[in-house]
């Protein structure tokens, strides 16, 4: 179920545009409009769940699926050799902002630990 008033959930209906990368019955990825490394997708599900932490036995699949999906955008762009970061963010303290559950994927460059 998609809900109204989330920003992701109209990108999903087609009534905000965005720059698709990937599309398949479950997951909707695409360019990050502040991208925080040369190449930043954010792959999201195509039902609302608001974020990470709500995920449940019965929704459990979709985390898999966007990892999968994660995998396939990384070779298609060529950065699966070299390397990519994965990130979910769960909850305002950690960043999120759009409370609908996304993975960020993240290349084309060098990251260290911790951040910086």
């Amino acid at each position: 179920m998609l809900k109204n008033d989330c920003i992701f959930c109209k990108i999903i209906k087609g009534e905000i545009p965005c720059k698709k990368v990937f599309e398949n019955n479950d997951i909707l990825a695409f360019n990050d409009i502040k991208p925080q490394a040369p190449i930043h997708v954010i792959l999201i599900p195509k039902i609302h769940i608001e974020k990470i932490s709500d995920i449940n036995q019965s929704n459990s699949d979709i985390t898999g699926k966007l990892v999968l999906a994660a995998n396939k955008i990384a070779l298609d762009l060529g950065i699966n050799e070299k390397g990519y970061r994965l990130v979910f963010n769960c909850g305002r303290d950690s960043g999120q902002e759009v409370f609908h559950i996304h993975l960020h994927l993240l290349g084309g460059r060098s990251f260290h630990w911790p951040p910086g």
